[in-house]
């Protein structure tokens, strides 16, 4: 998409980008193929409901607002739910032989004419943000065949069946293997789901005294959603325990696994960590989309003389790069795009990591194993003596592990790794801190 387009030139007159992030945001838009507003937004320039505002007037489209709608059963009738969850598209309203569609792509002019074609009907395509046309097609399409996680939530908060945790237990023990039918393995399968489609990188589900909360983090922010009732939490904690195969009967210790699994046609891995707390045991799934594994430098939303310089960084033969930031701002993301950049055949290429978060063709990767004493200090011993030309490093948690990273560096390494600050400066107050 051009620069002097309406779109473009909304964005930077309506304050949402300023000229430099719009330039660079067209160039990463250009380089992964993929829409300049959906860019804007993953690269958190500017909120996805003002962003999608600002494309509907561009294009002289209404805006849709899908938050907590209700659409009559028989505007929803009009469009297969296949076709809906398919084209991320919803009916919001008819008119006589008009049909009101919401979509999140102005430029989709294929999807409206076939519309039009199947329907039989007049189109008139309206836009929304993504995110609320995919919890509206859950919310609306679920209340009627019961398969979305609002409708399941429902059934539950309607329902007087006692979940405890002991007779959830007796119940895993007896039968391990998985019952779709389930009321629970629907509902925590199609949390799962839910978050998937909402591109959230984290599921919470926080167990309190009267209740238990489900949040999701979508670019970087805990977003809330409906919770269920108290009483099933038991279950839901043992169907997360039995997906990713962990001690059922377990309560007071923390427990961490993976769960793999696949949605919308893309293949997941879920890492599960269970924290005991002292309303009961509290649930964090790490979403982990293998495209992450895929992003190069480029794609990181770089301008063109931050581009330049970190290339330059990155090629050095030795030295240590710190990556820096708040949880979900992007350090993993990050570390990986500067590997697959240099995983080339003349390269080897060693990590220590906190769990294995991705697998990389071509690179060595080692996870870190406390209770056998593999610690990331332990790790980098070995790992200079197998004569590798890139380091990584996941985090620099304690003196020793610093001051190791920082020896392999001096020693012909080239080393990476992150710390957990803010922001880069205070990197180096951090690594004073830890006596380096």
């Amino acid at each position: 998409m051009a620069r002097n387009d309406p779109f473009s030139a909304l964005l930077v007159s309506e304050g949402l980008v300023s000229a430099e992030q719009l330039a660079e945001v067209t160039r990463v838009a250009e380089s992964s193929g993929k829409k300049l507003h959906d860019e804007i937004v993953r690269l958190g320039y500017a909120p996805g409901d003002k962003v999608m505002r600002a494309l509907a007037k561009a294009h002289r489209l209404k805006f849709v607002d899908l938050t907590g709608i209700t659409v009559e059963q028989d505007v929803i009738d009009l469009l297969p739910e296949s076709v809906a969850r398919e084209n991320s598209i919803f009916p919001v309203s008819k008119e006589g032989n008009t049909l009101r569609i919401a979509g999140s792509d102005p430029t989709d002019i294929d999807t409206q004419d076939k519309l039009r074609f199947i329907l039989n009907r007049d189109v008139q395509y309206a836009l929304a943000p993504r995110e609320q046309i995919i919890e509206a097609i859950n919310r609306h399409y679920g209340a009627s065949d019961g398969e979305s996680a609002d409708s399941m939530l429902q059934e539950f908060t309607d329902t007087a069946i006692d979940f405890t945790e002991t007779a959830v237990e007796q119940a895993a023990n007896q039968q391990q293997e998985d019952n779709s039918d389930a009321p629970v393995v629907k509902l925590v399968n199609l949390i799962i789901t839910e978050a998937v489609q909402l591109r959230a990188s984290d599921i919470h589900i926080e167990p309190f005294e009267n209740r238990v909360r489900i949040r999701y983090r979508i670019d970087g922010r805990l977003v809330e959603r409906d919770n269920p009732p108290r009483r099933l939490l038991g279950a839901i904690l043992s169907r997360i325990k039995i997906l990713s195969k962990l001690d059922i009967a377990e309560r007071r210790r923390p427990q961490d696994g993976r769960i793999k699994l696949t949605a919308d046609g893309k293949d997941y891995d879920l890492r599960v960590s269970v924290l005991p707390t002292n309303h009961g045991q509290s649930v964090v799934m790490r979403i982990l989309d293998k495209d992450n594994i895929r992003v190069g430098i480029r794609q990181l939303g770089l301008s063109e003389h931050d581009f330049r310089n970190f290339k330059t960084l990155i090629r050095r033969p030795n030295g240590i790069i710190l990556v820096t930031g708040p949880t979900g701002s992007g350090k993993t993301t990050t570390l990986y795009a500067s590997l697959n950049e240099l995983n080339r055949p003349d390269t080897k290429i060693i990590t220590a990591e906190d769990p294995v978060e991705y697998y990389l063709a071509g690179i060595n990767q080692v996870e870190v194993r406390h209770n056998i004493g593999l610690d990331f200090a332990r790790v980098i011993r070995a790992m200079l003596r197998q004569a590798p030309n890139v380091i990584l490093v996941g985090e620099m948690r304690d003196t020793e592990t610093a001051q190791m990273g920082i020896q392999a560096s001096l020693t012909g390494h080239l080393v990476f790794s992150t710390l957990h600050t803010n922001d880069a400066p205070s990197a180096i107050t951090r690594m004073i801190d830890m006596g380096v």
